[in-house]
């Protein structure tokens, strides 16, 4: 087994036989998330990231360019359901960074509520991320990565205006666009070619879009990042 660190700051390769994944080093050591594999490297634990469990993992394994989120990093992340990718974002943000998670289902965050209280860099909110301004005052702001995954017809919306509330100019977004959210009855290219060009109407520079096949059918993950243009 070797472990060598991936080319985005926080996250690593897991090179096993004929066998390659992704991975973090865990930040809180002996605690399993979601029934992930763990392999130990001298005093350091790595959690293995399944890209059929996280669409960001899906999206780095298919070649994403650019990753914001980084350690040292405050993001917040919309649609955090019970923290299996927000667990995976913790560890890349570290200690210094801070994740602020927000999830509608009561019953679905409990799951979130469980790892927030073992892990000091994770805020949980039970919100709707329509709503950005409810839960600004528990939000630390600015916020560097407004990460959304969302199943909402209105994606592009919901992350331009939370990016509003909480970035400054420069600051990021991640949306994984779920086609059949938008549209049960659309092209899914036209679904797709859609929502970007509502994302550049509001004045977001599309940095890159990933299709997230054969992990998760019909999404793709967009980046984009707030400029001096917007509105």
């Amino acid at each position: 087994m070797k472990i060598d660190p991936h080319r985005f700051s926080g996250v690593y390769t897991v090179s096993e036989d004929s066998r390659r994944s992704i991975a973090t080093r865990a930040l809180v050591q002996g605690q399993n998330v979601y029934g992930e594999r763990t392999v130990l490297e001298g005093e350091h634990e790595y959690r293995i990231w399944n890209p059929r469990r996280s669409k960001l993992a899906a999206s780095i394994e298919n070649g994403l360019q650019e990753l914001p989120i980084q350690p040292g990093s405050r993001v917040l992340y919309l649609g955090a359901a019970s923290g299996t990718t927000v667990s995976h974002v913790s560890d890349i943000v570290g200690p210094e960074g801070h994740v602020t998670a927000v999830e509608f289902s009561a019953p679905v965050a409990r799951g979130l509520l469980q790892l927030a209280q073992i892990r000091n860099n994770i805020d949980p909110v039970l919100d709707d991320a329509r709503h950005p301004f409810r839960y600004a005052p528990f939000t630390r702001i600015p916020v560097d990565v407004v990460y959304q995954d969302v199943a909402q017809p209105d994606q592009a919306r919901i992350l331009y205006d939370n990016m509003r509330v909480f970035c400054v100019y420069g600051g990021w977004g991640m949306v994984a666009l779920k086609a059949r959210s938008v549209s049960s009855t659309m092209n899914v290219e036209e679904i797709y070619s859609r929502e970007i060009s509502v994302l550049d109407s509001m004045g977001l520079q599309i940095v890159e879009r990933v299709e997230l096949e054969p992990f998760e059918r019909d999404h793709i993950m967009v980046l984009v990042r707030m400029t001096e243009a917007s509105p």
